[in-house]
């Protein structure tokens, strides 16, 4: 079956692989603090099922712990080394199966292989605590092999950490008028894009969560960065072909095998699986 990946919001995916569904960063809620969900309804129950949810840092959108109550007894948990500490509510997920883990550790989960790699994110669960747990990414290795980044910014070696890749999931804004360091903006995304040279890539973490009553400030940091994304890659990395989803779409990137050099020859624009084609 071909790599199906689908989009359920913020930093919320499913990547079907090789028989195996792996859950990134589940956030289910309508409302978390200060945040309401704005755009795409609450992910179906579906969302939820999964032989291996990946956690890339500690923060409240990421780490949501009634999310994480939702998942199957048994499904595998993977959370940055110190989360147990740092989050006590996840010891209330005694039916998961938690490993902790950090930037060079691999994970089998069936015929998948999760290796974890460094993100730059302060991964502290704020707004207390000492910075208790590093901040992730992880490449998904399996009939395909696909980049979750996390939050993170962009860093020099972050090609060379990440290795070869068909699918980049790169976050490309935020839940707020304003990107904090550590984030990746559409512009800096479309450079992560030309450093790592993925065959296709989705935009995430954008579009979705909001600030109760800032809904007219700055709005265009809302709506805007999933089409700048696009824009720019389109300039900065012409051989990716990006699919831009709406909360809940799904798509089967066109694999074409990874790219090890600068000389290689850049990836085509096929059309990819998904009915009405790219965005």
């Amino acid at each position: 079956m071909p790599v199906e990946i689908t989009w359920w919001g913020h930093a919320t995916c499913t990547v079907e692989d090789s028989g195996v569904r792996v859950l990134t960063d589940p956030l289910f809620a309508r409302r978390l603090a200060h945040l309401r969900r704005r755009r795409g309804v609450p992910p179906p129950a579906e969302a939820a099922v999964a032989d291996v949810t990946l956690i890339s840092h500690l923060h409240a959108d990421h780490l949501h712990v009634p999310s994480l109550s939702r998942l199957a007894p048994g499904t595998r948990l993977l959370v940055p080394r110190g989360a147990r500490r740092a989050v006590p509510g996840l010891r209330r997920l005694g039916e998961l199966d938690l490993t902790e883990v950090a930037p060079g550790d691999r994970v089998q989960v069936g015929d998948l292989l999760v290796r974890v790699v460094s993100a730059r994110h302060d991964g502290r669960r704020l707004p207390v605590g000492p910075h208790r747990a590093p901040a992730l990414g992880y490449v998904i290795e399996g009939e395909s092999r696909t980049y979750f980044a996390g939050d993170t910014a962009l860093f020099e070696s972050m090609a060379e950490e990440v290795g070869p890749v068909d699918v980049a999931l790169l976050p490309v804004g935020g839940w707020g008028p304003y990107l904090g360091e550590g984030h990746l903006d559409a512009g800096r995304a479309a450079d992560a894009l030309a450093l790592l040279r993925p065959g296709s890539a989705v935009p995430v973490h954008y579009g979705t969560y909001w600030p109760i009553g800032m809904d007219s400030v700055r709005p265009h940091e809302f709506h805007a960065p999933g089409a700048e994304f696009v824009r720019l890659a389109a300039e900065r990395a012409p051989g990716v072909t990006v699919h831009r989803l709406y909360q809940g779409e799904s798509v089967r990137p066109k694999i074409v095998g990874y790219r090890s050099s600068p000389g290689d020859a850049p990836a085509g624009r096929g059309d990819d699986e998904r009915e009405g084609g790219t965005r």
